[in-house]
Parts: C-alpha cells; structure tokens; sequence
C-alpha cells in the first residue's frame, strides 16, 4: 500500500500526504475529512480501507496514527454547508481544510477519489486510494474514528435516534426515529428522507445525485 508515496518521494515530494472523508451518505452529522502524513520510516501494520476493519481495530490504529504520524489532521463541512452547496462540494470542502490544517504543508496530496478545487498543492486522485494508499487508509480511519466519536456524543445528547449505534446513516431504526421523534438540527435537510420527515415537498430531480445515494 505504499507504492503511491514511496513513488512519489522518488520524485521529489517527501511531505506526502493521504486524504479521505466519511459521512457522505448520512441523513445526518457532518461528513468529516482527514489528512496523514505517515513517516517513511515507521511502519504501521493493519492498515486498510476504515469500511473494512472492525471498530475496535479503527480505534486501535487511530491511536497508532495519531502517535506515529508525522503530521495529521481532521476537518468537516456540518449539515447546514451540506444543506447549502451539496453533499459533494461540502466533501470537497471538508477535504481542502483538512490540507491546509496540517502544518508545515504536505508537498504532495493524495486523494481518496477525487482531485480538490482550489487547492495549491501538487495533487493525484487515486481510484480506490483507500485500498491501494497506505496515508489514503490511514486519512479514512482517522476520518471514521473521528466522526463515529461525534455522533455517540450525539448519541447521547439526543437519545432515541440511535445514533452512536448507525452513525446516521440510512437504516431502519434511523428512519423509525425520524418518523416518531421528527428531525434534530443534525439532520441534513436537502436528503429526501430528512426532507420528508419535515413536511417539505420534495422534487427528486431538484436534489444533488449525491444527496440520493443513501
């Protein structure tokens, strides 16, 4: 998983930076980025895809990461940003900080998928980078371990949604919970699902592609 960086420091980027988000699919909280940094010379063993390990092993590599890095971060776009330009460009956006938080700069990005506007920095998107980029996986844990402590704590400040256990995303007892208890403020609202339990009308073809992949 380390071919992308190490090619890349054989072209002269030595900062070499992995980024990812989590959360795009959510009816609610924050879709949440991160961005690593990994030494060259530590190795951390078990890192992958954060979709693909087990809570426990997130937490445990998130602790590694965090520790062993040589730089790392996390930014996000909250629901009303989502609300407001798009899931897709909330992500974006979300990714862009996360970046530029890290300091001094990376001299090279990797990137989950996509390529980030606006950003003046050397950049690739990496198909599947979860998979194939070891600082893309480890951006992925980082970003998941993050938000999944959020939403418990959301959890636990709005019970009976069940948060902390789906982490909003689109499942039954998450659609059970809007239909008895009415959306939070944590809610993305331009999600059909969301925009239903408001009583809005809701026109499909008016809403981003990305908002109605749930």
């Amino acid at each position: 998983m380390r071919t992308l960086e190490n090619a890349a420091r054989r072209w002269g980027f030595y900062r070499v930076a992995g980024c990812d988000e989590v959360g795009r699919g959510c009816l609610a909280g924050p879709v949440v980025a991160g961005a690593v940094i990994l030494d060259p010379d530590c190795h951390i063993p078990g890192l992958a895809d954060s979709k693909t390990i087990t809570a426990a092993e997130r937490e445990r590599l998130h602790d590694i990461i965090t520790r062993k890095a040589l730089a790392w971060s996390v930014a996000w776009a909250e629901p009303e940003e989502i609300d407001t330009i798009n899931i897709h460009q909330a992500s974006l956006q979300a990714m862009r900080r996360a970046v530029l938080a890290i300091a001094p700069l990376p001299d090279i990005v990797l990137v989950d998928a996509f390529r980030i506007p606006d950003l003046e920095i050397a950049q690739r998107g990496v198909l599947h980078g979860d998979r194939r980029c070891a600082a893309i996986a480890a951006a992925s844990i980082v970003a998941k371990v993050t938000r999944d402590r959020l939403m418990a704590r959301l959890g636990a400040a709005h019970p009976g949604y069940g948060f902390e256990r789906h982490m909003g995303y689109s499942v039954p007892e998450h659609f059970a919970a809007l239909a008895k208890l009415g959306p939070t403020i944590h809610h993305r609202r331009s999600f059909a699902p969301v925009a239903a339990a408001y009583g809005d009308p809701v026109e499909l073809e008016d809403l981003p592609a990305a908002s109605l992949a749930l």
